[in-house]
């Protein structure tokens, strides 16, 4: 007799915030993953009115809805709903929204932002899902801010090391199942031809405030990369972030530029999952420089980003997080601390890149498959196929 897969409702922003493709991509992953996996998928994104684009507009004729309707006629994604503070909705009608989720056995809410009682509280596994770790722990430690931890019956952190010995993050006394980033393969295939001959990336310079605790700086991009500005000068390999920077920032973009990055547009490169995926399936390899609080934390943050570099066969050298005490490193993943390190994982990569680029792929294979990430975390909450 066959057991029937879950229903899920998954709930994150793909259009709240329209036109960040890697973001999109760290949503689609699950939905895709999940329906992969035979489950049911009912995705619900919440937007506040006054995000809304143009100011004063409707939701039906915002951005977010155009993106929203780009996106899930991209990939097929029937009953979704995106859904405003007023009731308003694109895609599904909120009666066929309630409709839709009333049988289902999982909710997974990134950040915890589905909070609509009537869509939601009958649901029995309840899943509080961080993709952003330390800064949601510290927010809510030390700021006291809502992060939306109530209500939910599991929470779970791609910070590998939330809760271990080591991360100094604080828990908020919950305990943090970990999980690693999902990549559904088949939409990332081993990739041919090299555009960007050179090390790229893609990110913002900045995301949001800082913070200090017990004497730690938890920074932004900006931070981290500080201290490696002087690494294109002593290469030849050329390195090519895509960086979301704003123009103001004068005194940081006369530096990269005096000391040899090559600056890419992150508008143009990442304004949709596909032109993402194109970037870094073109791309050589990427170096990957993370948000400070992540390095500091030691929490063993490691970037979708990068496992779709892995995943595409492009090898991925990545600022340590903590993240070699879980996944291989050496072959395909390469981990720094140092600009000395840096360079060195440089020349490495550069030294037998088809033996890299085979391993890089591997890596994806054994850690980062969909269905191998997102049946674990089924089991991990309880939860049969």
């Amino acid at each position: 007799m066959s057991i029937s897969k879950p229903t899920i409702v998954f709930s994150g922003m793909i259009a709240g915030d329209p036109h960040q493709g890697g973001a999109s991509w760290s949503i689609l992953q699950y939905i895709l993953g999940f329906r992969r996996l035979g489950c049911r998928v009912v995705f619900v994104e919440p937007v506040k009115d006054a995000g809304l684009r143009p100011a004063g507009t409707s939701l039906a004729q915002s951005v977010s809805a155009a993106y929203f309707r780009q996106v899930c006629a991209e990939f097929d994604l029937q009953g979704a709903a995106l859904v405003s503070g007023t009731g308003q909705t694109v895609g599904l009608s909120y009666e066929e929204l309630l409709q839709a989720v009333a049988g289902a056995e999982v909710l997974i809410n990134v950040s915890g932002m589905l909070s609509d009682e009537r869509l939601i509280s009958h649901i029995p596994v309840r899943v509080y899902l961080d993709l952003d770790p330390a800064f949601n722990q510290l927010w809510h430690a030390t700021q006291g801010i809502d992060m939306h931890f109530g209500g939910h019956t599991h929470h779970v952190t791609v910070g590998q090391a939330i809760g271990r010995a080591g991360c100094k993050v604080p828990t908020g006394g919950l305990e943090w199942i970990p999980t690693l980033q999902p990549v559904v393969l088949t939409q990332w295939p081993t990739a041919s031809s090299i555009i960007h001959d050179g090390l790229t990336t893609v990110g913002n310079w900045r995301g949001y405030g800082s913070i200090e605790h017990e004497g730690l700086f938890y920074g932004q991009k900006a931070h981290s990369l500080r201290l490696f500005i002087g690494l294109p000068r002593r290469t030849g390999v050329s390195l090519m972030p895509a960086l979301a920077i704003h123009a103001e920032e004068r005194k940081d973009l006369a530096a990269l530029k005096e000391n040899g990055w090559i600056l890419l547009d992150a508008t143009e490169v990442a304004h949709d999952p596909r032109r993402y995926r194109e970037f870094i399936q073109g791309s050589r390899a990427e170096l990957g420089i993370a948000k400070s609080g992540y390095v500091v934390s030691r929490c063993g943050w490691f970037s979708d980003r990068s496992a779709c570099y892995l995943a595409s066969g492009r090898p991925v050298l990545a600022q340590e997080t903590g993240f070699s005490d879980f996944l291989p490193t050496g072959e395909g993943l390469i981990g720094f601390d140092t600009e000395d390190d840096a360079l060195a994982g440089i020349d490495a990569l550069q030294s037998d890149y088809a033996r890299h680029a085979r391993a890089a792929r591997a890596i994806a294979q054994e850690y980062f498959d969909s269905g191998k990430v997102l049946t674990r975390l089924l089991n991990r909450i309880g939860v049969a196929l």
